[in-house]
């Protein structure tokens, strides 16, 4: 008899975690390795934010806070969906956790029953699956097409919705693809939506900040406000002010559902960092200067990138509204062989072999349910990227 869990069984290691420790293993052997696997950025906190979590530990702001976290953060919350989505909530209707990733996984765990049905677009970040798995749903995917620009349509959820249906899972802009849905094709969906009052909407809107050219986030609850009552909107500042070490995820949702998620952290976690809190505080009042700034770096990354990647051999790289990463094909790839005698048939082979010949490490589309593809993340340096796009350009002419 297996002395782990039933439930941790049904649980596959993170790919991306684990595709960043090969990189970090491969170059503490000595290998120069330039690792593109992380959704990180680089940038560091911004300054205010910093000097707010000082002020904080001074003050003494170091003791235990509020399961669902303190007021003024709450109410920075509040006012934030209020002014940049056009959404109100009360601070009862908030919840605070360590990270968005937190917020997800209680909000499965406060939710399934054994048997649940989630909805999830294939490509999804690799730990959704998982947190279904944990909770004793089942996951139904619903793979999209780099054609349909990784978008779910309000056709392929109709035909996915069954009477067994809890939950629609959606990320926008997406990790790992990068796509966005705009107001039009999220009315699609929330159409649908609407039409089956059992089903509840689960949005995960970490990269929200993150969208470029004219592109205009939105989100489902904003979109069509019938949906309020069974829609949990996720959020947290590590991407939009580079705070990913802090740990502060937030959601705003229904008060019984928040409720339930409220007593489920109480016996988990309890409290995010008070220090974090604080800090979150100032990012979200304070100035909002650092998000347009990074915004047109990462802007310029991923210009730079789709073009690199677009002249290699066998790639096909879409334009991404947002976030930053991008998902390109090598459909082309498959079938041929590398310098040293390999064969490329799936896409592990083409990031494996990549890793191996030139030192760059992506990770595997399969990973995140749809492939042939890879996901590179371009926030790093930009010189980084465009040695990095090079040698991948050179990888791929190499392959016969």
């Amino acid at each position: 008899m297996s002395f782990i869990s039933d439930a941790l069984l049904r649980v596959k290691p993170s790919a991306t975690i684990a595709a960043s420790q090969k990189a970090r293993d491969l170059a503490a052997s000595g290998r120069s390795i330039i690792s593109l696997t992380i959704g990180e950025p680089d940038f560091d906190t911004p300054e205010n934010v910093k000097q707010a979590a000082i002020a904080a530990i001074e003050r003494g702001e170091t003791k235990y806070t509020p399961v669902s976290g303190i007021v003024p953060l709450k109410q920075a919350i509040v006012d934030k969906f209020k002014r940049e989505n056009g959404l109100d909530y009360k601070p009862a209707q908030i919840i605070v956790g360590t990270g968005a990733k937190h917020i997800l996984f209680n909000a499965f765990l406060a939710t399934v029953n054994p048997g649940d049905e989630v909805i999830i677009p294939a490509p999804y970040w690799v730990s959704y699956p998982d947190m279904v798995a944990i909770a004793n749903g089942v996951v139904v995917t619903v793979a999209t097409s780099m054609d349909n620009g990784f978008k779910l349509t309000a056709e392929a959820l109709e035909r996915a919705i069954t009477p067994k249906t809890k939950w629609l899972l959606l990320n926008s802009p997406s990790n790992p693809s990068g796509a966005a849905y705009t107001r039009a094709e999220l009315k699609a969906l929330t159409d649908v939506l609407v039409r089956h009052p059992h089903v509840w909407v689960m949005t995960d809107d970490i990269y929200e900040h993150l969208v470029y050219g004219d592109f205009e986030f939105t989100t489902p609850a904003q979109v069509e406000p019938a949906l309020m009552e069974r829609t949990l909107t996720i959020n947290g500042v590590s991407k939009s002010y580079a705070m990913t070490g802090w740990r502060i995820g937030y959601a705003a949702g229904p008060l019984s559902l928040i409720k339930a998620m409220d007593m489920l952290q109480g016996q988990q976690t309890s409290g995010a960092c008070s220090i974090a809190q604080w800090a979150a505080v100032e990012a979200l009042n304070g100035t909002q200067q650092f998000i347009p700034q990074s915004r047109k770096v990462f802007e310029g990354r991923r210009d730079l990138v789709v073009s690199m990647l677009n002249q290699a051999k066998y790639l096909q790289c879409p334009t991404p509204e947002g976030a930053f990463y991008v998902y390109p094909s090598v459909a082309e790839a498959l079938g041929r062989t590398t310098p040293q005698g390999k064969k490329i048939e799936t896409d592990q082979d083409f990031v494996e072999a990549l890793l191996e010949t030139e030192g760059v490490a992506v990770v595997q589309g399969t990973a995140f349910g749809l492939g042939p593809n890879f996901r590179l993340s371009y926030a790093t340096a930009t010189p980084v990227l465009e040695e990095a796009c090079g040698m991948i350009q050179r990888f791929c002419a190499s392959l016969r």
